[in-house]
């Protein structure tokens, strides 16, 4: 594994040898002060992050490793034009690991064919954020002991929540997971993720209410509606507070299911949950840190490439996703992937017109 940019890419065998790894950091993390001795990790955030920029720069740290980068593209010579390319191929000739957050769907890709060190995206616009998961898959194994036959409620906004993508595409690994598909219409999974699940075979229903549901589940991760992926203000009014989750609603929930959250919450998590032992997304958000020194563990030890692959800039279909990295960046190659029987753009997934 050189690069971590879409978890659907991780064999089943390598996430549990990262999960087994990041277990052995919980509990004796002693050992692994000097994992990454002398290593340096790039954090290149394009967009405000709290958890997974702090996270990341912690597991670095508590690795022996040391790090730079800005968490503002406009103290960076990115203000000044500078393409993702330039910036991967200057940072990567200092680093041993770069990480980014950006808002451009596909970004990480793109990062990944210039690198000479290996990419980690932590989250592309409302596409992926792989680690993300890492974090859940450790808090549902630490908790619950298993992953394999569970019942997950996905609630809030499916259609631009990168975290509930990269989730979905990771269960696909386990066996007999059910999956509740909880959201108003018009933030339902986008096209390419149902023909995904359907792919592969997994089970899901798509229903609107969460209370109806939520008897049923194992695990109910909550999402944000997240006002900075809306282009129109009013559909975002429409649905803000649609889905909130109280402590009079979780008396219908089995009394070992895990309320999960990516967080920041805004007021889809009501205050008077966090006291009770079902709620684990503080828990979620440290398990994260140690899946996150796993990861870096890995990668931040792995040899330099002395060059990347020479890329033509030729023709081909072109992605009409406004927020697909290919509309900002005209030198990158037109790459497709087939998914469901479809050509779509090997950098956001979108179908191709």
């Amino acid at each position: 594994m050189r690069h971590l940019i879409d978890f659907g890419d991780l064999p089943r065998s390598e996430w549990d040898g990262l999960y087994a790894r990041a277990s052995r950091i919980m509990d004796d993390p002693q050992n692994f002060l000097d994992a990454c001795c002398g290593k340096v990790m790039a954090s290149l955030f394009y967009e405000p992050s709290t958890r997974t920029n702090f996270s990341f720069q912690t597991a670095m740290l508590r690795l022996g490793g040391t790090v730079f980068g800005f968490a503002d593209p406009n103290s960076s010579s990115v203000a000044k034009g500078e393409t993702l390319k330039d910036t991967i191929k200057m940072v990567s000739g200092y680093a041993d690991v770069v990480v980014m957050r950006t808002p451009w769907e596909g970004a990480a890709k793109a990062a990944s064919l210039y690198s000479h060190v290996p990419v980690v995206n932590a989250g592309d616009g409302g596409h992926m954020h792989p680690t993300q998961t890492m974090a859940d898959l450790t808090t549902m194994t630490r908790l619950l002991g298993r992953v394999d036959g569970l019942s997950v409620g996905l609630c809030g906004d499916l259609k631009n929540g990168r975290t509930v993508h990269s989730l979905i595409k990771a269960l696909a690994k386990f066996t007999g997971v059910r999956f509740f598909l909880i959201s108003p219409r018009e933030l339902a999974i986008p096209d390419y993720m149902r023909a995904f699940m359907r792919e592969n075979n997994m089970f899901f229903t798509e229903v609107t209410g969460l209370e109806s549901v939520i008897p049923q589940l194992d695990v109910l991760y909550m999402t944000r509606i997240q006002r900075e992926r809306f282009v129109d203000p009013l559909e975002y009014e429409r649905n803000k507070g649609i889905y909130i989750l109280t402590r009079r609603k979780l008396e219908r929930a089995k009394e070992h299911m895990l309320v999960m959250h990516p967080l920041p919450r805004v007021d889809e998590i009501a205050v008077d949950v966090d006291d009770d032992p079902r709620a684990a997304y503080f828990q979620q958000a440290r398990y994260g840190m140690f899946a996150r020194m796993a990861l870096l563990a890995d990668l931040a030890n792995q040899p330099r490439l002395d060059r990347t692959e020479a890329l033509e800039i030729g023709t081909g279909p072109v992605c009409r996703n406004p927020r697909c990295i290919t509309q900002s960046q005209p030198y990158l190659p037109p790459l497709v992937k087939r998914s469901g029987g479809v050509d779509c753009c090997a950098f956001c997934d979108k179908a191709l017109e």
